[in-house]
């Protein structure tokens, strides 16, 4: 009894092109812990940094991304928006965006307040406190962006209290027609409104990217196995 190798072209187009999916994904999948890594090794560099005086002026994103900020002016209460699919300890609900001027001046920054519970019922019924009247000071940690999710279905329009699932910064200010520094403030300061801003470390997740990556080579690896070991046959003398 011996072994011989019949190569097939369907088993092995199909092998191929596991394999291309698995090893493009795991790449994919390495890469994002490679920026997870900077990322970390960024906000340690400038943690110990003075927080930045925003009134003072509005840096560029670059410099400013993951420092602590303070600003002092108000909030615009009546535009509000909601970040949807934003759970917190296995509970659904939403980032509450809003609209902050700079105290003598038509400059705006968009604070990401916090997080709020969303109505199991109605998704569309919000509780949602309303910010400190008047002169504020807020302080938080700038962000390029507020987040992005897997994007389900279509938005509303950006609007006064608009329920999204992604925005941008530029979004905003079209839809405003408000000046926007050009980053999200992340609050971390209690302004007793009742939302919860334990925000998500932008670094976390570094072990779990390299395990998705592990898991789709092995995907691949398997499937050219998989090719080569079903391609033999045994053949009776």
């Amino acid at each position: 009894m011996r072994f011989t190798f019949r190569f097939r072209w369907l088993p092995f187009i199909a092998a191929s092109i596991a394999a291309v999916i698995g090893i493009s994904l795991g790449q994919w999948q390495a890469r994002r812990a490679v920026e997870k890594e900077m990322i970390e090794a960024r906000m340690a560099e400038r943690a110990g940094a003075a927080p930045l005086l925003l009134n003072a002026g509005i840096p560029g994103i670059d410099e400013a991304e993951y420092r602590r900020a303070i600003v002092r002016g108000e909030f615009v209460r009546d535009w509000p928006l909601y970040l949807d699919n934003r759970p917190y300890k296995g509970e659904a609900g939403f980032y509450v965006l809003m609209p902050f001027r700079l105290a003598g001046s038509q400059q705006y920054v968009l604070v990401a307040r916090g997080w709020i519970r969303r109505d199991a019922a109605d998704r569309t019924r919000l509780s949602v406190m309303p910010p400190p009247a008047g002169l504020t000071e807020v302080v938080g940690m700038v962000r390029h962006h507020p987040g992005h999710v897997l994007q389900l279905g279509r938005d509303e329009p950006v609007q006064r209290g608009a329920i999204v699932q992604n925005v941008s910064v530029r979004e905003v200010a079209q839809a405003s027609k408000l000046d926007f520094a050009p980053f999200v403030l992340e609050q971390l300061n209690d302004t007793h409104d009742g939302l919860i801003r334990d925000w998500p470390r932008p670094s976390s997740g570094v072990e779990r990217h390299r395990g998705y990556a592990f898991q789709w080579y092995a995907l691949a690896a398997t499937a050219l196995v998989f090719f080569v070991v079903t391609g033999f046959r045994r053949e009776r003398n």
